[in-house]
């Protein structure tokens, strides 16, 4: 798989060597994240929107109601987005306080939003979103109505400009200080799937599907 081109806004200026560009590595960690940031600027006023999305070939896809005021400004202003996710996968542990760190995938996508109004591809996006959050939901669940897509805007962020930053591995100290009788290492963080808690509302006699098993 190729790379991205570098661009003045995708490189990596500090720490040059923890940037990636490969198309591989962006599209697994954007794969990954169920959430994402969505950074803009409006009318001089900056903001960052949370929300969950989905990528389909070199794509991302975010949906809301038709009455949300950022995506109705993102589409009709053409403004410029930085999309970001990011994982924290460990806290580096050092023997100074100074080279403390952590480990993280992170990845920053520039785009501009497009509307999605064909039905048919609105479908395939809430599929895939849906699959994504949980993979075969979808086939167990009903599917949106007429006047339920009427209330449901999708749009659509070309994966032109991206890249990656990643840091790995033990924490880097100062010679001196590798003689210090202090443990140093790293600490794993992950997301972990909890206990189910059923609806109290859940029809009886109805068992959890063998997708969340």
């Amino acid at each position: 798989m190729s790379q991205f081109p570098i661009t003045d806004k995708t490189k990596i200026t500090r720490l040059p060597k923890r940037g990636v560009y490969d198309k591989e590595t962006v599209y697994k960690i954007l794969d990954e994240a169920l959430f994402c940031t969505i950074a803009f600027n409006l009318n001089g006023q900056p903001f960052q929107i949370p929300t969950g999305f989905c990528r389909l070939d070199d794509k991302l896809y975010v949906h809301g109601s038709v009455g949300s005021h950022y995506m109705r400004e993102l589409v009709a202003n053409n403004l410029p987005v930085n999309i970001n996710v990011t994982f924290m996968d460990g806290i580096v542990l050092a023997r100074s306080a100074f080279h403390h760190s952590v480990n993280y995938r992170s990845v920053s996508v520039f785009s501009k939003a497009t509307q999605v109004t064909d039905p048919e591809k609105m479908d395939t996006i809430l599929e895939a979103f849906t699959e994504k959050m949980c993979p075969g939901r979808w086939n167990d669940i009903r599917k949106p109505t007429a006047s339920e897509w009427k209330a449901t805007m999708v749009i659509e962020f070309a994966i032109d400009e991206a890249s990656a930053k990643v840091r790995t591995g033990p924490p880097v100290d100062d010679d001196e200080d590798y003689d210090m009788n202090v443990w140093a290492g790293v600490l794993p963080l992950q997301i972990q799937k909890g206990q189910l808690t059923p609806d109290p509302k859940l029809k009886p006699g109805v068992d959890v599907p063998s997708y969340l098993r």
